[in-house]
């Protein structure tokens, strides 16, 4: 019985450190990045995949020219001071490269103006994503007193005036000059602004060569670290909500908290949505600073630290960050040409 009480203990004794040794080690692993393959196609587990930019849509040119026109009307704001390039210039990666935007009479808006560039791939508009379409979007603009300060019956009574816009507005639409139809050539244009033929693209595609191997390794950390949680998708980015601050009080330790900075509350009332926005796309990123919905970080080495800390809740080597930064160049792309 003794020898049999003893082997009893040597048994419990063993299965204790076993059970300690494998939690440890338990432990150590979830401490590490996650890895995940490298090669195309792109997806990691709960995300969608991530894919070139395609070059096959097709647009009617005619709607697309008068909506480029349209987009650069200043007519179309209070004071014909302000268009839609004003805050979505081409030449700054679809903004304006400022802060927050000035509208007419030097007004200064509350967020930070996103890019115009890819903006049809969005699953929704705006930061809060209190917009479902284009057209849609176009209304807030249009009739905010900090940006455009003018509404639809304004801004038809001066198009009328226009012989060119009225032919053009018949040639186009059967129901000649309307607010929805200019909603809709506007948007039309904004559907032509995508950025296919990336060098991300291009290796998305199969061209194993087309990043270079810190480019590669920047984009392998991308994932280790689980940025592609929520940059994801066609334009890694744009198809989700995610709170701002996961792990840590961003807007405490920022301070001088804003309406703005509620997002989707504002549009929800609902307290869960509280600091929760869409996740932006990197797409062109490198040209369209400064970064995040309050314009805080003018450099993108900031905006990757900001979110390392408050997203991920951690820190990482310097190099790591420099080789993201350097990945993130690669997904520059080219305004496509529209055909018909």
């Amino acid at each position: 019985m003794k020898n049999i009480t003893l082997w009893l203990r040597f048994i419990l004794v063993a299965f204790i450190c076993l059970t300690i040794a494998v939690s440890c080690q338990s432990n150590k692993q979830s401490q590490q990045p996650i890895l995940t393959s490298l090669g195309p196609p792109e997806t990691v587990t709960g995300a969608k995949p991530i894919e070139p930019i395609p070059n096959s849509s097709k647009f009617n040119l005619e709607k697309v020219a008068l909506g480029n026109q349209l987009y650069q009307e200043t007519q179309l704001s209070g004071d014909n001071t302000i268009s839609c390039a004003s805050c979505h210039a081409l030449d700054k990666g679809g903004t304006d490269r400022r802060v927050y935007s000035v509208g007419i009479n030097g007004e200064v808006g509350f967020i930070n103006a996103p890019t115009i560039l890819n903006s049809s791939l969005h699953f929704k508009q705006f930061w809060d994503g209190r917009a479902e379409s284009l057209e849609e979007q176009i209304d807030g603009p249009i009739n905010s007193k900090h940006e455009m300060g003018s509404s639809w019956s304004e801004i038809i009574q001066k198009l009328q005036k226009s012989p060119e816009y009225v032919a053009q507005f018949k040639t186009v639409y059967d129901d000649g000059l309307t607010s929805d139809n200019i909603k809709n050539a506007i948007a039309t244009y904004e559907r032509s602004l995508n950025t296919p033929d990336s060098k991300f693209d291009r290796f998305l595609e199969g061209d194993t060569n087309a990043l270079t191997e810190n480019e590669n390794k920047g984009y392998q950390r991308l994932k280790d670290y689980g940025c592609v949680s929520c940059h994801q998708g066609i334009l890694l980015g744009g198809n989700m909500f995610q709170k701002f601050g996961v792990f840590g009080d961003y807007f405490q330790d920022r301070g001088n908290i804003t309406k703005a900075d509620y997002g989707r509350f504002n549009v929800t009332e609902k307290q869960e949505d509280r600091f929760v926005f869409k996740v932006p796309s990197l797409r062109n990123i490198e040209f369209t600073s400064p970064y995040f919905h309050d314009g805080s970080a003018e450099s993108l080495d900031k905006a990757v630290k900001v979110m390392i800390k408050y997203q991920l809740g951690r820190e990482i080597p310097q190099d790591d960050i420099d080789s993201i930064i350097e990945f993130l160049t690669t997904l520059t792309g080219k305004i496509e040409e529209v055909s018909s």
